[in-house]
């Protein structure tokens, strides 16, 4: 079994990233060794995922087969790495999937590993991060394009900080389907395309010509495909052009239909989807005025791998989002440390009766705690279930919507009657220990009611057979009533989810 890179980052471990696209998924395995990534492997198939998806926004049974044989594939090369060097992704046809849970159960058990359903924002953040990992260091402004299967992300960033960033909803398999379906190339569909990518365009178009940037990159097989075509061409020596992407469009049209498609440089794999990209390459090119593009080999999958690097160094951008977060909603910072303080320690008193893992429990009691009080901002009326809202819904980068999940669950349970209606929606590996945590910060919130900056007393904090026995010191209790009234509330909540609670 590999182990986890250490924050000295002398150990040498093995990585690995799954980017599952829209159109193709995708597999990088790397080895990190004194600082340094080392690509091993690569695996990729075409799946056209998006292109299973019915009238209905559901993934077709023949469909579903074919990406778990793609999964049981990659699942054989990450069968002795641990689940702490593992990241997989899914993106725009998973978002948008209806009733997919069975289908992701399935597969993470093919891969071994569970996936992350990721937002487009989320998704063009690690875009970000892969590509500007994979060129030149420079403080240039740059514009990163990555046109997906079913999305297409816009992100404008400098160095390795990403500081505007877009998902929006179209894609190679998308506009194909959408515009080209009987495979025909004809001007008005053409047209009619460009024209709805456009549209998707407009409401961003002003944001990004006012930020402006001095280079132009894109990503992904859509735009490395294009690139390679008109490079055989020669319509273009280096990277891709606004005349050579109107050259490759009238070469389209005069082609006529998808099938005919022979050009040189085009594999047999990207042309049924091809005429998709292209299009909506083509109104990227003239809505954001991009005279030129160059072409990264980098994208999500690597972004994956920097990512996983940086949260094993204790680099987690996850965290850095939790603390920009609670700034934006004005919490107050000496609460939440003490709430964290007390949550984390009780959760050492509980790790082996309960088998939490030490550092990612402490590590969601943190979080949990900073944020649990957001909702004030709004109202001080049902203000957990205003901050579950928040923590669901927001773009935070770093974490997934199962981790959003989480956060809300954590933060909605962490008063009054605990309701199941999060730990429903949770995959079933982690509804207990969130359970568990939220058990452990209401305890935490309970006992600083009172806001006081006064330490609390030691307590002794032990479990049975689902009870829970705190332990004061003699006579505390009786010094504090109010603490213990609300010590008498919390047991009759705590019987919703079967658990009791005794405390002298």
């Amino acid at each position: 079994m590999e182990t986890t890179i250490n924050s000295s980052g002398n150990d040498t471990t093995t990585l690995a990233a799954i980017d599952l696209g829209s159109n193709s998924f995708h597999m990088i395995v790397c080895r990190y060794q004194a600082g340094e990534l080392l690509v091993e492997d690569r695996l990729r198939e075409m799946v056209r995922l998006g292109a299973g998806l019915d009238k209905k926004g559901n993934l077709e049974l023949e469909t579903q087969e074919r990406a778990l044989a793609c999964l049981q594939r990659f699942g054989q090369r990450l069968s002795n790495l641990s689940a702490d060097n593992v990241r997989i992704v899914g993106t725009n046809t998973l978002r948008s999937a209806k009733d997919n849970n069975q289908f992701i159960v399935k597969a993470s058990q093919a891969l071994g590993h569970p996936i992350e359903i990721i937002s487009g924002v989320e998704e063009a953040r690690l875009i970000y991060l892969g590509v500007a990992h994979g060129i030149s260091t420079d403080e240039q402004r740059r514009l990163v394009v990555d046109i997906g299967g079913g999305s297409t992300e816009l992100i404008i960033g400098t160095g390795f900080t990403p500081e505007y960033l877009q998902s929006l909803y179209m894609g190679c398999v998308s506009f194909t389907r959408r515009f080209f379906a009987d495979g025909c190339i004809t001007r008005k569909s053409m047209k009619r395309a460009e024209i709805a990518a456009r549209v998707e365009l407009e409401p961003v178009e002003a944001s990004f010509r006012k930020r402006g940037w001095e280079r132009a990159i894109g990503a992904s097989g859509s735009i490395r495909s294009i690139r390679t075509v008109v490079r055989e061409a020669g319509w273009s020596a280096e990277g891709i052009t606004l005349a050579s992407l109107k050259q490759l469009r009238d070469y389209l049209l005069e082609v006529g239909h998808i099938d005919q498609l022979n050009i040189k440089g085009l594999s047999s794999e990207r042309k049924p989807v091809f005429i998709g990209g292209v299009m909506v390459l083509l109104a990227t090119f003239k809505a954001l005025g991009i005279k030129h593009m160059q072409v990264s080999d980098s994208a999500l999958r690597e972004g994956l791998i920097h990512d996983l690097v940086g949260r094993a160094r204790h680099e987690d951008v996850r965290s850095h989002a939790v603390t920009n977060l609670a700034r934006r909603y004005h919490v107050d910072e000496i609460q939440a440390q003490q709430v964290a303080h007390t949550a984390i320690a009780c959760a050492e008193q509980m790790l082996s009766e309960w088998k939490l893992k030490v550092e990612e429990t402490r590590q969601w009691l943190e979080w949990g705690a900073t944020l649990h009080e957001i909702g004030l901002d709004i109202a001080h009326n049902q203000y957990h279930k205003h901050g579950a809202y928040i923590a669901e819904h927001v773009d935070l980068a770093g974490f997934s919507h199962q981790e959003q999940l989480v956060l809300a669950a954590l933060i909605f349970n962490h008063r009054r009657k605990i309701s199941k209606e999060y730990f429903n929606r949770l995959v079933d590996d982690r509804v207990q220990p969130v359970i568990f945590w939220t058990l452990l910060l209401r305890l935490a919130v309970l006992l600083h009611r009172s806001r006081s900056t006064e330490a609390l007393p030691e307590f002794t904090l032990t479990v049975s057979n689902r009870v829970i026995d705190i332990q004061f010191p003699d006579k505390w209790l009786a010094d504090h009533p109010l603490t213990r009234a609300d010590l008498k509330q919390e047991a009759a909540y705590l019987q919703n989810v079967d658990f009791s609670l005794t405390f002298s």
